[in-house]
């Protein structure tokens, strides 16, 4: 049983802060893509990381307190392999989905991400044993038809930025699988903090080498895709702290109509029928395994 039973004005606030976190998120992926169309991929995540890793070294500092002792309590971890590799892990799905933002319209990258939770379902079998039944098998199989769908492999339309925002998919589940590991030992400003610094430092030692110094206008966007890039960080924390992930869940697919409208003013850019209808195969399949896990709480 769930020992979390906020109240409905705890769940509200949960609901709102992920509502904004989604919207962020979309911002997010927007001014990356514009950036990707001149700059190079590693730029542009650095870029995102110095947001990201000065947001986990505040977070840090809050919690453990802005010293020398505090820094070596917060770096203190006896999965620190495991935290190593979570970094590594998340940082290479940045670098897929930005370049893979270079070409694949927003409406189709949000979609394709918007199967994670079948990837999650898949990486817990072997990472935490998890059992998976026969109705969450179901779910996966829809949700990999709605996937082939949009990707429509074989034909004229697939676009290699597909299986890039594919590949980035499959790495942020494995990401999220390794959290749930890491976060039963270590405190979520510990967690943050390796993700956060070591990810900001890798990407920095290729970032420079292929620096492309950005006009006034980039500088602006770069600024929107950092300031979205905490922001949306902050609020999906707000919102954990006061409802279950369970219940918010749903929320998160908000990210897909908020995509095509950014991608339409943006870029001009239609979802196209089939890859809408695709999308909402993966939808109704993400909405199935949320069905059943709230049915386990």
């Amino acid at each position: 049983m769930n020992n979390f039973a906020p109240n409905s004005s705890d769940i509200r606030r949960g609901i709102a802060f992920t509502i904004a976190s989604v919207l962020l998120f979309g911002m997010q992926d927007m001014t990356a893509k514009i950036l990707v169309q001149d700059y190079p991929v590693a730029q542009v995540v650095m870029m995102r990381y110095w947001a990201f890793g000065l947001f986990a070294i505040y977070l840090a500092m809050r919690h453990f307190g802005p010293t020398l002792a505090g820094a070596k309590q917060a770096i203190q971890s006896n999965i620190r392999g495991l935290q190593i590799l979570r970094a590594i892990v998340l940082l290479v799905d940045i670098l897929l989905f930005a370049a893979g933002l270079r070409t694949l319209p927003l409406g189709e990258a949000a979609a394709i991400t918007l199967t994670f939770p079948i990837f999650v379902t898949l990486f817990a079998i072997p990472l935490l044993g998890e059992k998976v039944g026969l109705f969450r098998w179901i779910s996966v199989a829809i949700g990999f038809v709605g996937v082939l769908v949009v990707l429509r492999p074989g034909s004229a339309v697939l676009d290699v930025g597909a299986i890039y925002i594919l590949a980035a998919t499959m790495l942020f589940a494995l990401y999220v699988v390794l959290t749930r590991m890491v976060a039963q030992k270590d405190s979520t400003a510990t967690c943050m903090l390796y993700v956060g610094v070591l990810g900001m430092a890798g990407s920095s030692i290729v970032g420079v080498f292929v620096w492309q110094p950005p006009d006034l206008a980039a500088w602006g966007v770069a600024f929107l895709l950092m300031a979205s890039t905490t922001g949306a960080n902050y609020f999906v924390m707000r919102a954990m702290a006061h409802a279950p992930a369970s219940v918010v869940q749903p929320f998160n697919y908000l990210l897909l109509p908020w995509a095509m409208v950014l991608s339409f003013i943006i870029f001009g850019q239609v979802m196209d029928v089939v890859a809408l209808v695709g999308a909402m195969i993966i939808v109704f399949s993400g909405l199935m395994v949320w069905m059943r896990e709230r049915q386990r709480v």
